[in-house]
């Protein structure tokens, strides 16, 4: 850091993204992307938008917002989209968190929490998940604080249900539940129809993993009508026109092109089981994934050991250094052929490694 920056940063631990390297060919399955490319129709949207690029995007995304209301029968005054799911994050630290009312979430969840809180100047507290990386629901109870939960959770893939999130919404009533569902179309339960019980819940969503748009950066929340315009004056505040055109107009296609989501998304799910029971024969264990990912082990080999053996085979899974976490890697839900190379290339590293 250069001697300008402010003190208010000194302590800030940036967020670390997935490996992106370029030095040669992988099989990349370790940043939880789709294996499929954008819907045709979000495809040819976007080309189309490409012509218009010479004016600023509308900032209310009005035509973005009309579809999506639609499909999640909701008002359009209970939508916010915005660049990326990160960036609702950042806004409900910014909005609903203060010296007051602290932000608190799990020990082990999205990495990007406790740097939003720390970014925002937001105390916050960490509750350990249980020894099997499940979430105790009675530790949030009437917590009286700001709540993020990932739902399912990351990076154990692990899912509470509807009625378990329902009781934390409702005995924090005087606080924001923030429900990050980011991978909630893998085979969690969605809560977004509770906005309308609860005038104290927020549900985030991305188009980055079930609907292929990641690197478009979409995402959205939804909530009643008053915690949108509490957004809204964070987003006019910082950046009014965060979702480009071409974005945008993707995003109309892949909410239009139902039966390519659908059909994605059962593939993910099928091809998830399969790799499972693959990883059992070889001698692993996983927790019980509803999202994109596996997350899982080996009882005789070391998460990083097995991570850089796969690595140097042309395989890339995310290893975590973290002490809990550091026996396990997370491993994306590819194609059919890539999982299958996985398991082939893996079932090598094995035989030379035992």
């Amino acid at each position: 850091m250069s001697r300008f920056i402010s003190s208010k940063f000194n302590s800030l631990t940036p967020y670390t993204p997935g490996e992106q390297p370029q030095e040669r060919k992988y099989i990349k399955l370790n940043t939880n992307e789709s294996p499929f490319p954008p819907s045709p129709m979000a495809q040819r949207l976007a080309r189309q938008s490409a012509g218009d690029l010479q004016l600023y995007s509308d900032p209310e995304c009005k035509a973005l917002v009309k579809i999506a209301s639609q499909k999640l029968r909701i008002a359009e005054d209970e939508i916010l989209f915005t660049n990326g799911s990160d960036e609702i994050l950042n806004f409900a630290f910014s909005a609903f968190c203060d010296k007051d009312n602290p932000a608190v979430f799990a020990n082990i969840t999205y990495g990007f929490y406790k740097v939003f809180a720390e970014y925002n100047g937001v105390p916050y507290s960490e509750i350990p998940l249980k020894d099997d990386f499940t979430l105790d629901i009675n530790d949030y109870i009437g917590i009286n604080k700001t709540v993020f939960i990932a739902n399912p959770n990351a990076p154990t893939g692990i899912a509470l249900s509807k009625g378990e999130i329902e009781r934390i919404v409702s005995s924090n009533k005087n606080n924001v539940v923030i429900v990050d569902e980011a991978y909630v179309d893998f085979g969690g339960e969605s809560c977004t129809d509770l906005i309308h019980k609860y005038d104290n819940l927020l549900v985030c969503q991305t188009f980055s993993k079930s609907r292929s748009l990641a690197g478009g950066r979409l995402g959205f929340g939804v909530g009643c009508k008053e915690l949108i315009a509490d957004l809204n004056t964070i987003k006019y505040s910082t950046n009014p026109y965060n979702v480009n055109r071409m974005t945008m107009s993707a995003g109309i296609g892949a909410l239009c092109d139902d039966k390519y989501f659908v059909t994605n998304c059962k593939k993910i799910k099928d091809t998830r089981k399969y790799t499972e029971e693959k990883l059992k024969e070889l001698g692993f264990v996983m927790t019980d994934s509803k999202a994109n990912f596996i997350f899982a082990k080996h009882s005789k080999i070391g998460g990083k050991e097995l991570y850089l053996a796969l690595k140097e085979k042309g395989v890339l899974i995310r290893h975590f250094e973290t002490e809990l976490l550091k026996d396990y890697n997370r491993i994306t839900i590819g194609s059919d052929e890539q999982m299958q190379a996985f398991i082939d290339i893996l079932k090598g590293v094995l035989e030379e490694m035992i």
